[in-house]
């Protein structure tokens, strides 16, 4: 008989007691069974329970969003009936309207702000203008590398459906093996040196890239201090997250940051790794319509999940034997499973910020856990599932025979096949009496015939809450009255002003901290030098201060300027541009206005309403133009006389070069 291996009987390595020679910081003792480590993890637990207490009082109006975003019903009793039989009927769904009115609003945030390069930076004095474009150049690259554009575009759709969308921008090193060119030989005894025999290739262990990588806090998963408005984070006491990892990954993380330790306690955990406070499994509605199971995490054995309580604490470090300072400072904690801290460092940010942003597009300016705009329309979606369901299941009602029927006159078994070409054989006794009294059709009445077109009306009203109007998310209303072109674009004008008011909010809540985050993280953490492109709207910049490269080396030093954010306001280049191009024409034709304007920036906003990228790319990179020279007629006349001048059909070619 083969043995069979039970995964519960794995125990624990290591005793929370015995000592596995770490070094602590501050000279703490931090082995998990000291007073050290129990007096802190009590300090975490607390402020981690104070935050769970009060988020989870919105948990509840959540999952009804995410359910409302699944587009799915959980089918009951009857309706499951109905799709055993026959799985092409219809029943209870979701109408996709709150889906349709997120994506409407994500594409606008998206175009506002995920073009490259994402954030901008200008030199505060002509001394730091290079060095800025240097910088901006760094983080575009960190951008694409850590692929910072999907982090923010769940950030945009976690404040639209949950109020809030946090993110933390950390800095982190991506390690690998590097292939190199290493020397072959061997060590020559009689002449006491290596003897070289060619050149081989090898590897080595080294950091392939570093930067600002943007990670995403699961609103569930967030733990903000509850007694400050959300965004007012800054000012709190603390600021943590719940993130669910394993053991695998926290190991590999102590080997490569020694700011971490204690890992090696965690191993066969098992389903201990859990903390009570990770709630997203059993709470969130994302998973309903696949049926997952609410206990699914952590419940298999193969692997070694482990929820890590990450902590900002802003505290005294004399309180708290952590230190001799009595003013407060700004550390880092990191609790694992519930009981084993794996992290106490002070922070020591140039910024003095937690680095964490928070995106509340509909904040009131007063709530911790603001009202989301999908919670807004959440009871007028319900309204409308229920009126598009109703007359789904009165139509199914109706379709089907609704029959009254002598059983002493018709043979039962023949009326109730199902197939067509359907033959009912009247009973024996019932020959010659006729068929009109032995089966009456009851009369079904659609009382739900109006439902479709008070759907409509709903639809409407959700449109006028969320500024997600037909025009902007691309459909054309039609209507009984005919609309005009300027009726058209006066509307949706004001629909994406609107919308450019809670692209605003935005730039202000999150944009701004994160782009001021990751420059101070690349001023002070940046280790390696790196090379950027001279491309893009600096390039003409870059190749005069480096005339003879493409590729520009850029080391830790270079990018430790004085700058300014250049916070991009979250509008979008729209407007009429058959009128500005009616206006560019009438411009270029009156001498007094085009020496009065700027024609080449007029043109290059025309350009970006009609949706070029980059008009620079398209800029002549020979040299600057000589300004055309405007001459009065009488000087023109003159010139033609003395032979200087003449009309520009007499040149050969007829002018053309």
């Amino acid at each position: 008989m083969p043995t069979i291996l039970d995964p519960n009987a794995q125990g624990r390595l290591f005793s929370m007691s015995e000592d596995l020679n770490y070094k602590y910081p501050n000279n703490l003792n931090l082995i998990p069974a000291s007073q050290d480590h129990a007096r802190l993890t009590k300090e975490i637990y607390i402020r981690a329970m104070e935050s769970s207490n009060e988020m989870s009082k919105r948990y509840a109006s959540w999952r009804k969003v995410d359910q409302t975003l699944t587009a799915y019903v959980k089918l009951d009793e009857s309706e499951q009936n109905i799709k055993d039989k026959d799985d092409r009927k219809p029943v209870s769904i979701v109408v996709p309207y709150s889906y349709a009115t997120l994506e409407t609003i994500l594409t606008y945030l998206v175009s506002a702000f995920l073009e490259d390069p994402i954030f901008r930076y200008s030199g505060s004095g002509p001394e730091d203008v290079v060095g800025a474009i240097l910088m901006e150049k760094v983080i575009e690259q960190q951008t694409r590398q850590f692929k910072a554009a999907l982090s923010l575009h769940t950030m945009f759709r976690d404040s639209l459906s949950y109020g809030m969308g946090v993110v933390t921008p950390t800095w982190d090193r991506k390690w690998g093996w590097k292939a190199v060119v290493q020397d072959s030989g061997f060590m020559s005894a009689l002449f006491g040196r290596f003897m070289s025999t060619g050149k081989v290739r090898g590897r080595e262990e080294t950091i392939l890239f570093e930067g600002n990588r943007i990670k995403n806090i699961d609103p569930y998963m967030f733990l903000p201090d509850p007694n400050i408005p959300i965004t007012d984070l800054q000012h709190g006491e603390f600021v943590g997250w719940i993130e669910q990892t394993n053991y695998m990954k926290l190991i590999e993380l102590e080997k490569n940051d020694s700011d971490i330790f204690n890992v090696k306690y965690l191993k066969g955990l098992g389903p201990g790794g859990r903390s009570q406070f990770n709630k997203a499994r059993s709470e969130t509605g994302r998973s309903d319509k696949f049926g997952t199971s609410t206990n699914a995490y952590g419940a298999g054995m193969t692997t070694a999940p482990i929820d890590v309580v990450w902590m900002y604490w802003t505290m005294i470090p004399k309180d708290n034997k952590l230190g001799k300072e009595e003013y407060p400072e700004k550390w880092l904690f990191g609790l694992a499973a519930d009981k084993v801290l794996i992290c106490a460092k002070r922070l020591d940010l140039n910024h003095n910020m937690y680095p964490v942003a928070v995106c509340a597009p509909d904040f009131d300016g007063y709530s911790s856990t603001p009202v989301s705009r999908l919670e807004l329309m959440y009871g007028m979606q319900e309204a409308l599932d229920w009126l598009f369901n109703s007359h789904i299941a009165n139509v199914r009602k109706a379709i089907n025979d609704m029959l009254i029927v002598d059983p002493s006159l018709i043979n039962m078994a023949d009326l109730q096949d199902p197939r067509p070409g359907k033959l009912v054989r009247m009973r024996r006794s019932a020959w010659g009496r006729g068929v009109e009294n032995a089966v009456k059709q009851l009369q079904v009445n659609d009382i739900t015939r109006s439902h479709i077109g008070d759907a409509a009306s709903i639809i409407d009203y959700m449109q006028r809450t969320s500024a997600a109007t037909d025009s902007v998310s691309g459909m054309v209303r039609k209507s009984g009255e005919r609309v005009t072109a300027q009726e058209t674009r006066d509307t949706r004008q004001s629909a994406l002003s609107r919308l450019t008011k809670a692209a605003k909010i935005v730039s202000l809540q999150a944009m701004q901290d994160i782009g001021y985050m990751m420059a101070s993280h690349t001023q002070q953490l940046m280790s390696k030098d790196l090379y950027v492109k001279a491309t893009g709207t600096w390039a003409d910049v870059l190749k005069q201060e480096y005339p003879d490269q493409s590729s520009i080396h850029v080391s830790p030093l270079d990018v430790i300027v004085d700058y300014d954010l250049v916070v991009k306001d979250g509008s979008t280049p729209t407007g009429d541009s058959e009128g500005w191009v009616e206006v560019f024409r009438i411009m270029a034709q009156q001498p007094q206005l085009y020496q009065s304007f700027d024609m080449v920036r007029i043109f290059k906003h025309i350009a970006r309403i009609m949706g070029a990228k980059d008009i620079n790319e398209f800029v002549l990179k020979s040299g600057p133009v000589s300004p055309v020279q405007i001459e009065s007629s009488d000087k023109i006349q003159k010139g033609v006389q003395q032979g200087n001048m003449v009309p520009i059909e007499q040149i050969p070619g007829g002018g053309n070069v």
